[in-house]
């Protein structure tokens, strides 16, 4: 659609600066069992216009409320009264997040209009096959799959409310404080369920650099000083944390994980149904999240590329959301967009090449790495290369399944294999920090079991006759791939694993044995 085209073309800055921006002019609103939707926006629009609203269920039905002004929101909180401390008691913190009761029950008529509901998850990868076994292309298959799992507009919408409500609390000891998504939730890849990570920024610190030169003085503030940039970080999320824990609604099952390598505050926010982590803010993490948004606004084929592998390794067991030896969806990622800049015609450019591109307001240096990339999109030249986003799949397949792991490593910058540097099974450059490898937790049976997924794979799509198996009623294509390899399938892949050792084989097949039966859980689960 021509909305969607214009969307695309804004620099990844725009989008987030526009987003952040609206979620300051949205409240949150629990709504009763049953009322009247039209009665509650007439009500709401007596204090200003309502530029978009949506319902979703969590638990109960509520409404997302976007006004055009954000002094509407002053407007109706002057309007709003505090629960009666019955059998609680309440901590007196106001915030954007009401719950409306009707003071007379609806009348029989206003029920008649159902509301509709924005699903704010995923459909079951059992049911995402079923729909898939209609289609009539394994590439409209892959559209479908993305179509299902891709964050919609008002999933994002509710993302961003999510951080804004947070900023509230920052902002009580930081004035100028702000609180942003990165990661999935931002960078076109984020699948309707994932976590939303966040960010709190101190900006401004350039604002006030330019501004303190005027004038015969220096002035500036007095501040606590402390040893390390670290302990300043654990000592703000754990006071940020406590708040959260002690006042914020709706802020449950509170984790501060101060020791970590990015110390980090996990929390479920109920009223919006995410589980989040609130880190400080990491400028490299940004520009990851800002590469990616590039790659996937470049070319449709990408997302849908990546969503189905990524799904893909959900379903076999590849990936989990639990931390460990297995590949993650970054590294996965991060394959798949280096296969891309190795079609010819590449499908998306080089980092080295969008570092060409890059002007002065695109300079970046990070603790002593070169992150410039350019921002602007349409400087890109698209792509002449042609090839079908199911020929992709395929190749993909075929490419990792006879890469020459023990050899090489994946470099992001320069889109061309290179020698290891050193022996991690898995070697993927970070495209920043150029001297860690993002897959250093994986180990040899995890990606011999990808070689081995990945060359099972593509001998099914390329043996797939589709009209016999449509006939018998079997999966085909993308959901022949996405039905876990069960132990019919484990004797034809002896064949093909051929110059693996004999035990690696063996841990294999009873990996696989085991996975198929829980995997498809663990698919829905996440």
């Amino acid at each position: 659609t021509d909305a969607e085209v214009n969307t695309r073309k804004k620099t990844f800055t725009e989008v987030q600066t526009e987003r952040l921006e609206q979620a300051e002019r949205t409240v949150l609103i629990k709504c009763p069992p049953k009322f009247s939707e039209k009665k509650l926006l007439q009500y709401l629009s007596s204090h200003g216009n309502i530029r978009s609203h949506f319902f979703f269920e969590n638990r109960s039905i509520h409404a997302l409320i976007e006004f055009s002004e954000k002094n509407s929101i002053a407007s109706l909180l002057d309007a709003v009264g505090i629960p009666s401390a019955a059998e609680h008691h309440v901590v007196p913190f106001k915030s954007r997040l009401l719950s409306f009761t009707l003071k007379t029950p609806v009348s029989q008529a206003a029920e008649e209009t159902p509301i509709h509901l924005s699903p704010q998850s995923h459909i079951p990868v059992k049911e995402l096959i079923q729909k898939l076994c209609h289609a009539d292309s394994v590439s409209s298959q892959m559209y479908i799959l993305l179509k299902e799992f891709q964050l919609t507009e008002e999933n994002i919408k509710l993302r961003f409310l999510a951080c804004s409500l947070v900023r509230d609390f920052t902002r009580a000891y930081f004035a100028d404080s702000i609180v942003k998504p990165f990661g999935s939730s931002v960078n076109t890849f984020g699948k309707l369920g994932c976590d939303v990570d966040m960010f709190l920024d101190f900006h401004d610190a350039r604002k006030h650099a330019t501004k303190m030169k005027k004038g015969p003085f220096e002035m500036e503030y007095q501040m606590k000083r402390l040893p390390s940039e670290r302990l300043a970080t654990q000592k703000i999320l754990s006071v940020i944390g406590d708040c959260l824990d002690n006042f914020g609604p709706g802020c449950v099952n509170v984790q501060k994980i101060l020791n970590a390598r990015c110390p980090l505050v996990k929390f479920s926010h109920q009223p919006t149904g995410f589980q989040c982590d609130l880190s400080v803010s990491n400028s490299i993490a940004i520009r990851s999240s800002e590469l990616l948004y590039i790659y996937g606004c470049l070319d449709s084929r990408v997302r849908a590329l990546v969503f189905t592998l990524r799904c893909w390794a959900r379903v076999h067991g590849l990936t989990n959301s639990v931390p460990g030896t297995w590949i993650t969806n970054f590294s996965l990622t991060m394959m798949v967009m280096f296969f891309l800049q190795k079609r010819s015609p590449p499908i998306i450019p080089t980092l080295d090449q969008l570092k060409e591109l890059a002007d002065e307001k695109d300079k970046h240096i990070i603790g002593g790495y070169d992150c410039s990339f350019v921002s602007d999109l349409s400087k890109i030249e698209p792509t002449k290369n042609t090839e079908t986003v199911d020929v992709l799949l395929s190749e993909f397949f075929e490419y990792f399944g006879n890469f020459d792991f023990r050899r090489n490593s994946i470099n992001l910058r320069k889109g061309k294999e290179v020698n290891k540097p050193e022996s991690s099974p898995l070697y993927i450059w970070n495209p920043f920090e150029q001297d860690l490898n993002i897959s250093k937790n994986v180990n040899q049976p995890q990606l011999e079991k990808f070689v081995a997924m990945a060359r099972e794979s593509a001998w099914i799509l390329q043996k797939e006759e589709k009209t016999q198996q449509r006939i018998n009623k079997e999966p085909w294509g993308l959901a022949a791939l996405l039905t876990p390899f069960g132990k019919s399938n484990t004797s034809k892949m002896k064949n093909r694993t051929k110059g693996m050792g004999s035990e690696t084989i063996r841990s294999l097949l009873d990996s696989l044995k085991l996975n198929s039966a829980s995997s498809l859980q663990k698919a829905v689960g996440k």
